[in-house]
């Protein structure tokens, strides 16, 4: 071939690669400028909500000097504002670190007093869980060079990932030194549940979604990818051994020499503080509140209505439940299998219900209620952090009657409960001021007008036996005694009490009006009662006036007639 040709040929394969080459990297480093982008977004917004916060903390404090009786509520508001502000700072570092902008400044002091104080504020988090947790420090005391803020972040997401994963057993943190005291190894270890095989590649790329459901946990993915930065940047190397069902240690080897670091990343004005460990962790160092404390309000009242809310977060469950039990009796759970527990043991008229929860979450039990028909008539309320509509659209196909978004006013939520609760209210009026002939003989009937038929000619067949009960009742019925609770509530507004007793109220209105000459004890006992007094209230509550001057009304008017 012709060298001319050849030459021809390379020369244009070389500037075809050339041209490939090229667009290559301009799409490389369009994703670069557009990564630093958002990386310079997250910054600025995280800075700008640590402000706020910053302003909403002094607050508290200030409130805590003026009012020092509400202790208990600063302590949760503090609480929440300490895990926000955690979350903005991974967030801010974790930008920070994909765009190259984390620095390390080293200073020196002891070592192993620092990591020892840091790992120590997280031992309410442990007892908290239930975990045996030791430190072990070899020795106690030892000078070196550290980045106190890195290392602070380090063993925070080492430990708190430990404690996450480890249902039951122990946690240790252990510090040892090389032979020449240049370097330290930093042990974490946990009895829990070991690290899945199939998620190990992936265990320090961001986002990696853990087995926070499996745990009965949440978490952002950030954690542990932050943490291998750090120690990186720290010219550290980070290992971990892991067990299927025997649990995970992970180890660390930082150099803690001067000579390690380069000069700008020395800081010899300042001594490391061993007292104060540079990272937050009031969230977890704080009472905790009680969720199984006695839910019942003062008025027990059998006519009182039942709410029962879902929520994962302690504080906020807690906060809803303070605010609703003196209007309604309340009751808690934290997730969606929790809720079903009660829901199957309790007569309840509402559920409240976050989305997001572990073991079983908000959607998850709206469709299980919503597709048993012992329990579908049950109003659920869903709050959730998602606001897209896609999602409220989901939340409302599958059954759920309300929508609210987080952050969400607690008043907004008490207004939407009153008006489930109003409209229940309507529907026992109604029926209250329907004669039961009526009721029986409406054509065509629904399904739950048949039920309704149903459960009025059970009352009528036991109308003058003063002990039937719920638990015959819903015997008679074939259904159980939650389940006849909702349908009852659903369709009249009224418990199952009150039905038995509208329905004999009712019966004796229509007997007085067809004999006025009977005596009020005769008519009691004819409808169920055992004491005339009790049943002279109840006549009076339901039709504004005494039996007995009813009939005797009936008597005039029969006479004047």
């Amino acid at each position: 071939m012709d060298l001319q040709i050849i030459l021809s040929i390379i020369i244009f394969a070389i500037g075809v690669a050339a041209f490939f080459l090229g667009r290559e990297l301009h799409r490389r480093n369009t994703k670069v400028r557009q990564r630093l982008q958002m990386g310079q977004i997250f910054t600025n917004i995280t800075h700008e909500l640590l402000t706020p916060l910053t302003v909403i903390s002094a607050s508290v404090d200030h409130l805590r000097e003026e009012a020092p009786d509400y202790e208990h509520d600063y302590d949760v508001m503090q609480m929440n504002i300490q895990r926000m502000v955690h979350l903005l700072q991974l967030i801010l570092e974790t930008s920070k670190s994909q765009a190259g902008e984390l620095k390390l400044k080293v200073a020196h002091g002891d070592v192993m007093q620092y990591i020892h104080n840091t790992a120590l504020c997280l031992e309410p988090l442990m007892v908290k869980k239930g975990l045996t947790f030791t430190i072990d420090c070899e020795p106690r005391s030892m000078m070196g060079w550290i980045d106190t803020d890195k290392l602070d972040k380090v063993i925070y997401n080492l430990l708190s990932n430990a404690a996450k994963y480890t249902d039951a057993g122990s946690v240790s943190i252990s510090v040892r030194t090389s032979r020449n005291y240049d370097y330290i190894y930093i042990k974490v270890s946990d009895t829990g549940s070991g690290i899945p095989q199939e998620k190990r590649k992936d265990l320090f790329k961001r986002f990696y979604d853990g087995e926070y459901r499996r745990h009965k946990t949440i978490g952002t993915g950030l954690g542990l990818a932050l943490t291998r930065d750090l120690v990186f940047l720290h010219n550290g190397t980070i290992d971990y051994e892991s067990e299927e069902g025997k649990g995970t240690t992970f180890t660390i080897h930082l150099p803690i020499t001067k000579e390690a670091f380069l000069p700008e990343q020395v800081d010899e004005s300042h001594l490391i503080d061993i007292s104060v460990p540079q990272h937050a962790i009031i969230d977890i160092n704080t009472v905790t509140p009680n969720i199984n404390q006695d839910t019942a309000t003062a008025d027990t009242e059998e006519d009182n209505y039942k709410v029962l809310i879902v929520e994962d977060n302690p504080d906020l469950l807690m906060l809803m439940r303070h605010v609703l039990m003196s209007h309604y009796r309340v009751f808690v759970a934290q997730n969606g299998r929790e809720a079903l527990d009660i829901i199957h043991k309790t007569d309840l008229d509402l559920i409240v219900s976050d989305v997001m929860m572990p073991e079983m979450d908000g959607l998850e039990l709206t469709r299980s209620i919503k597709e048993d028909d012992n329990y579908k008539h049950l109003p659920i309320i869903l709050l959730t952090a998602k606001t897209q509509a896609e999602d409220q659209q989901e939340a409302l196909r599958i059954g759920a009657d309300e929508y609210l978004t987080k952050p969400f006013r607690l008043s907004d939520l008490k207004l939407r409960i009153d008006n489930i609760i109003e409209n229940r209210k309507r529907a026992q009026q109604e029926f209250t001021q329907r004669p039961n002939e009526d009721i029986v003989e409406e054509s065509a009937p629904t399904p739950e007008q048949e039920f309704l038929k149903r459960a009025m000619n059970c009352v009528h067949a036991h109308l003058d036996n003063a002990d039937y009960d719920r638990d015959t009742f819903a015997a008679d019925m074939g259904a159980s005694p939650s389940t006849l609770y909702n349908k009852l509530r659903a369709i009249t507004g009224m418990n199952v009490s009150t039905f038995i007793r509208d329905i004999r109220m009712k019966e004796a209105y229509r007997m007085a009006k067809l004999d006025p000459n009977l005596r009020v004890s005769d008519l009691a006992y004819h409808v169920g009662f055992q004491d005339p007094k009790y049943f002279s209230t109840c006549f009076k509550k339901q039709f504004g006036i005494q039996p007995k001057e009813f009939m005797e009304s009936l008597l005039q008017k029969k006479q004047n007639s």
